[in-house]
């Protein structure tokens, strides 16, 4: 249990880092995704073969869609993420991609049969709040930045990606993780094809931060993360999961030197303490159905 803990925790503050990572390659946002995918997918893959695991997912068709179009989604996700990243910066970025938690956990009656509760709903209503804090500005003086829409639609991405993961429920941990990642860079690849075609001019400064982002942060990040939510409470999993965009805005503040006013930081607050608050209860309750049907 306690080694599970500790991979979780470090594969978060991994993907905690992505837009710090990103931030000193210099390349278009989409081909910066592309080569992340890319070799994280080899990574996976040759994991995958040295642990000699057995291949499932083509046991069940449906599953293998339900995998295929979360694959799409996070690869789509990506795109617009990263995008985001540029236009807006990491943090502002980060707070509205973690718009998608709640609501997933809003569409989850209707979808994964959930009771809805008046936690999950004062969850919403706080992260609602909370964007309309951290983009004051652009809604005072009537603009909405590109950057904040794509941040929205990597958020919309994020949403879709979860609930078709949730239901191909035959493929697990690490063959998952090597489907779904080898599906986002075909994703990306077709885009960067129709886009500019498949080569990318990688300048030698922008070598290391891409092996870092695409082996450590994506490979083994993926490798850690899949590997360890098996052996934590549904609670744990949950909670935990806000260090990821907790340690992307202390990690923006720090080393890019972005900085929030008193109003963003508010909102900072209202987004993720909504979002865990709303997960908290959902936790609760799935495991107290749990109980009772045992």
């Amino acid at each position: 249990m306690n080694n599970s803990y500790i991979k979780y925790v470090i594969a978060l503050l991994l993907f905690g880092s992505n837009g710090i990572v990103a931030s000193y390659i210099l390349l278009d946002s989409y081909e910066i995704v592309y080569l992340r995918t890319l070799i994280g997918s080899i990574f996976l893959i040759f994991v995958f073969l040295l642990a000699k695991q057995k291949v499932h997912f083509w046991k069940n068709k449906l599953h293998i869609l339900y995998l295929v179009i979360s694959g799409v989604a996070m690869g789509a996700s990506w795109l617009f993420l990263f995008e985001a990243y540029a236009e807006i910066g990491v943090s502002i970025a980060t707070l509205a991609y973690y718009c998608g938690p709640v609501i997933v956990m809003i569409l989850s009656p209707i979808l994964f049969r959930e009771k809805m509760t008046s936690a999950k709903l004062l969850g919403f209503v706080s992260v609602i709040i909370g964007m309309l804090c951290v983009n004051w500005n652009a809604f005072t003086q009537g603009e909405i930045s590109w950057g904040l829409i794509y941040g929205m639609l990597a958020a919309l991405m994020y949403v879709v990606m979860v609930i078709f993961n949730k239901k191909a429920i035959s493929i697990t941990g690490v063959e998952n993780a090597t489907c779904q990642l080898v599906i986002s860079f075909l994703t990306v690849a077709i885009f960067m094809i129709l886009k500019q075609g498949i080569s990318v001019s990688i300048l030698e400064g922008n070598l290391i931060p891409i092996l870092i982002l695409g082996v450590i942060n994506t490979g083994i990040g993926c490798y850690l993360y899949f590997s360890s939510i098996g052996g934590l409470p549904v609670q744990s999993v949950s909670i935990l999961g806000y260090l990821e965009p907790l340690s992307a805005l202390i990690f923006s503040a720090c080393i890019l030197g972005e900085k929030l006013g008193f109003v963003q930081i508010t909102g900072a607050v209202l987004i993720l303490g909504g979002a865990a608050f709303g997960e908290l209860f959902r936790s609760k309750n799935i495991m107290k159905e749990n109980i009772g049907e045992n």
